[in-house]
């Protein structure tokens, strides 16, 4: 193979203030390595050499093949030969790189190196690689809706053409089937202009030739693939295929009853995903997940610019809407947080969009899920974009809800006739779960506000009366108790008792509206807060504004003591603490608290809560208690219910402890975890998974609680909580040097114990994936609560020391304290073979100082036994030594090993261990009952073994043979313990000798 000289080639399009980055150098790296093997060489000396290379360097070589295919046509087809002839895992490393490539940088590739990794795809396919879909997959990705570049349309009808001339290999695999039609009749909708009709006729007869065929595989689609079919309707072919689904079902398949059953299945997250190119994916993650509200602007302007300026990219709102809507769904603390909510950027999706099709389609997916919603099966984070845009747009852009609200009305009946009700019980589904779930505690503020007109204020009226009585009365909201209170409110102004505001008090005043885009998150809730007090009883009202005054636990105790007949509603008591919570400043202490440190931090709202659990109050009290905390863990409002009622039951345990002066009873004093166990169970929490959720919180708010009080947890929950994976990596990602070195003192003062032998592999196989320091931590844990080598065999074959090296340094350190056993060598010598791999030669080094004639017995013995049945003078050994035969490591892996522990010794100028009787038998075997190839590759190894005893030799083990007695009792005896081998090992040696010549 000749390879030109020269100039490295370029796989990206690179500018000149642009550095090469890791990717980058690593590619050229391994190009340049692959250019050294082959360069100025004929087609069998660049075999070889790459044959060579690649048993050592798998990844380099391949990696730098990938390189010259994708960017030197004229060397391709040669070098995918190649590469097909020389690969070692079925050409998996090139796949998984490809598609890390076009995942991260396929907007940077040269106009080259697209075209050859499209060549490259067609014929991997050819050759039916495994694998090969994911690549089409991630590569459909880049596919791009709203876009009619020629890049663009290239790649569209270069995909296109390969999977109709590959169809045969296409129809193995029914999900790229779904994403192959998922993707083309979305673009089919942009590709109406007339230099495109030949392409869009192309794609709609091979589109619906798979939607005929593959009707099963695409029913998994759900109902977005019904909204795609909407857009198509109007071409000839779509048509006469929605005839078949509305009058003829059962002609496209025997199972498929109605289109009903597509609009009653969600369609699956990847699908929705895959209508963003991953770039614009990873924009929009970051929008929702890292800038602050009120800083979000300028990103907004730049994604605007980027990716939504042009006439044709409108229609892309609708792909963008339906990714926010189905795919980001934030955690409980992004929610709480001043991070742009996903209402807000569906709002300016909404308001910036220049297109009405574009519009009433952005629209339609925004409230899609709304249609046919089924609580059982649907998830209200698909439905709660859509409500709160309506709500909180209600202030600064009226216009944005009404337009909302009117599509919501005429949606019912405008949708499919014949499915009207269907369609109406779908929102009415929606709208009841938004009120249960307190996504919004009211929905008449919303559906009668004096900012809609009389005519939509009237037609939202009548579609949802349900939803417009005062009260709520099909799902009561924070309105509370219906017989009083509920006539106080008056109807004159508009009725927003969920979210008042100060300038609601009078006649509102459209013009004096203010934008809210520039307001931090915390003030648009404070403008929106609700009149709480309101929603209790009377005779609560007063605690009630005491506690939104002060936010003390004296004022929440105040009011909790205060509850009596009639009872307030669960609902109105989480409303009201959860907004006396927001403001208050989380748990924080030092890394050793006083008890008056405690009581300080203590002084809050929530733990009066607990308090009334703890002291046992009245049945109905009590209840009310847990339906409350119930209802503000559903609320998402206080994230840190779970730790703060574990930091009160361990804050009430160590206050009667000090107060207790008999030693006896300090013993006896109890931590009442029962309480925080049926915390869990009416909550329906797994006890486990509760408190690692709990601590991931208290993570985020402060180490030192956490640190605090794992102890008490660990105790106290020991069979849920030990060993668990989940939570110890959220305590060893928290600990600094100082809070391990507690955890440390405690475990070794006997008041923690954190792991227990059983299963604790799980553990340590997991651990590998972590952080450094927080493997170290993990290590440091392990050796306080001396954990046994046993316990950690069964990973030294799994760890890698490269990608391990956390693991196989304390791994090491844990074997130089043990003694040679058969299991420890066994578990080592299973490790892949790898010439920078020093962990078995470093473990055997140090042993043989100590336990040389213990450690070449039982390498003796593992090689033998790698060669069974072929020697007839087989040594009978003591059971404890004895390796299975069909166990691995297998005789190369032995071998490979042994040749390493060679090399070493000759660097040390030490070969005394390959020169015991013992050793130099299994050489022989070996070597006696090796293939050639094994010859060959470790003929240092057997050159070590003796091809004959010397005569001097054998005349001196006749002697020591007469003038020593044989030990009739050798084998019954226990004298071949551990202890008698490493104190006498001539005395051993001597017995071995007598024996052989017995024999």
């Amino acid at each position: 193979m000749e390879q030109g000289k020269g100039k490295t080639p370029k796989l990206f399009i690179c500018t000149v203030i642009e550095n090469k980055d890791e990717i980058e150098e690593r590619y050229e790296r391994a190009y340049n390595f692959f250019q050294s093997l082959v360069v100025d060489c004929s087609e069998k000396e660049a075999h070889d050499a790459l044959n060579n290379a690649v048993c050592k360097n798998h990844e380099d070589v391949s990696l730098g093949m990938l390189m010259s295919i994708l960017s030197e046509p004229q060397n391709a087809v040669k070098c995918y030969r190649d590469l097909t002839l020389i690969t070692r895992d079925g050409l998996t490393c090139v796949l998984n790189n490809l598609s890390n490539l076009i995942l991260e940088r396929y907007l940077k590739f040269q106009d080259t190196t697209r075209n050859q990794l499209l060549w490259l795809v067609k014929e991997m396919i050819k050759n039916a690689v495994n694998g090969i879909d994911s690549v089409c997959w991630n590569l459909m990705r880049y596919a791009s809706g709203g876009d009619v570049t020629s890049k663009n349309i290239f790649l569209v009808e270069s995909l296109l053409d390969i999977y109709i001339e590959n169809r045969s290999w296409l129809d193995k695999f029914p999900v790229l089937v779904c994403m192959v039609v998922y993707t083309y009749l979305r673009l089919i909708e942009d590709h109406n202009i007339p230099h495109l009709m030949t392409l869009r006729q192309k794609e709609v007869n091979f589109v619906l030739a798979l939607i005929r065929e593959h009707f099963n595989e695409v029913l998994s689609l759900g109902r977005d693939l019904v909204r795609l079919l909407q857009n198509v309707a109007r071409i000839p072919e779509f048509n006469q295929l929605w005839q078949d689904i509305l009058s003829n079902p059962k002609s496209l398949s025997p199972t498929f009853t109605s289109i009903l059953q597509l609009l009653q299945t969600r369609t699956s997250r990847r699908y929705l995903q895959s209508r963003l190119t991953p770039d614009m994916e990873r924009k929009l993650v970051f929008l929702t997940s890292q800038v602050r509200f009120g800083n979000h602007k300028k990103y907004q302007e730049w994604f605007q610019r980027q990716y939504l300026a042009t006439p044709e990219s409108q229609s892309l709102r609708s792909d963008m809407i339906r990714f926010i809507v189905g795919v980001i769904h934030p955690t409980n603390e992004l929610l709480c947080s001043d991070i742009i909510p996903r209402w807000a950027v569906i709002g300016w999706l909404l308001t910036t969009c220049t297109s009405n099709v574009a519009a009433s389609n952005a629209k339609l997916a925004l409230f899609y899920d709304w249609l046919f919603y089924y609580p059982e099966k649907d998830n209200i984070m698909n439905i709660e974009p859509a409500i709160l845009v309506m709500h909180h747009s209600m202030r600064s852009h009226p216009a944005v809800t009404a337009t909302l609200l009117d599509f919501l009305c005429r949606i019912i009946p405008n949708f499919y006739p014949p499915f009207a009700d269907k369609v109406r019980q779908g929102i009415f589904n929606s709208l009841q779960q938004i009120i249960d779930k307190r996504v919004l505690p009211n929905l008449q503020p919303l559906f009668d506000s004096p900012k809609l007109d009389r005519e939509l204020r009237t037609t939202v009226r009548e579609t949802f009366k349900e939803f417009c009585n005062n009260g709520n009365e099909v799902g009561e909201g924070v309105s509370g108790v219906h017989e009083e209170g509920i006539e106080d409110i008056s109807r004159g102004g508009p009725d927003e008792p969920a979210f008042s505001d100060d300038e609601d008090e009078v006649t509102p005043n459209i013009g004096e509206d203010t934008d809210d885009d520039d307001l931090p998150l915390s003030e648009v809730r404070a403008r929106e807060r609700p009149e709480l007090a309101a929603a209790l009883p009377l005779l609560l009202r007063p605690y009630a504004e005491t506690l939104l005054d002060e936010r003390t636990a004296e004022a929440a105790s105040a009011l909790l003591e205060n509850c009596s007949p009639p009872m307030p509603t669960p609902a109105a008591l989480a409303d009201l603490f959860a907004a006396t919570l927001q403001e208050v400043a989380p748990l924080k202490i030092t890394m050793s608290p006083t008890p008056s440190e405690i009581e300080s931090v203590m002084n809050t709202p929530i733990f009066p809560l607990f308090h009334q659990l703890h002291k046992e109050a009245s049945e109905v009290k009590h209840k009310l208690i847990l339906e409350t905390l119930k209802e503000m863990y559903v609320q998402h409002a206080v994230p840190n219910i779970g730790y703060s009622l574990l930091f009160y039951l361990k804050a009430c345990y160590e206050k009667k402890k000090r107060a207790e002066r008999d030693a006896a009873k300090k013993k006896g004093v109890q931590f009442k975890s029962d309480i925080y166990r049926e915390y869990c169970g009416f909550l329906e929490l797994k006890l486990a998974e509760s408190i690692a959720d709990d601590f991931e919180k208290c993570q985020e708010s402060d180490a030192n609680v956490l640190v605090w009080l794992i102890p008490d947890v660990y105790r106290e929950f020991r069979d849920q909580v030990q060993n668990h994976v989940r939570l110890m990596h959220i305590i060893v990602s928290t600990l600094d040097a100082g809070q391990l070195q507690r955890l440390v003192c405690l475990t070794l003062q006997g008041n923690l114990m954190m792991f227990k032998p059983d299963n604790i592999t799980t553990l340590l196989s997991t651990s590998l994936s972590w952080e450094t320091f927080e493997q170290y931590c993990l290590w440091q844990l392990l050796t306080a609560h001396e954990i046994s080598v046993e316990d950690v065999l069964p990973i030294i074959p799994k760890l890698s020391y490269k990608e391990h090296a956390e693991a196989v340094t304390s791994v090491l350190l844990m074997l130089k304290q043990e003694r040679p056993t058969a299991e420890v060598i066994r578990q080592m010598f299973c490790r892949t073979l790898d010439d920078e791999d020093s962990f078995v030669v470093s473990t055997v080094m140090y042993w043989c100082q100590d336990y040389e004639d213990k450690v070449a017995d039982l390498l003796s013995v593992l090689l033998s036994t790698r060669y069974p049945g072929t020697s007839p003078n087989k040594r009978k050994r003591p059971g404890k030594h004895s390796i299975p035969s069909n166990a691995p490591p297998s005789a190369e892996l032995v071998l490979g090993h042994l040749e390493q522990i060679r090399m070493c010794c000759v660097e040390q100028d030490d070969l005394s261990i390959f020169n015991m009787e013992c050793i130099q038998k299994a050489l022989q075997q070996s070597q006696s009952n090796s293939s050639d190839t094994l010859k060959r590759q470790y003929g240092d190894l057997f050159s070590l073994a003796w091809e004959d005893e010397l005569p001097m030799l054998r005349r001196a083990r006749k002697l020591a043979s007469n003038s020593l007695p044989l030990n009739q009792n050798l084998h019954s005896s226990n004298e071949d313990s551990e202890e008698e081998e490493i104190v006498k090992p001539k005395q051993a040696k001597r017995r071995k000798k007598a024996i052989s010549d017995s024999d």
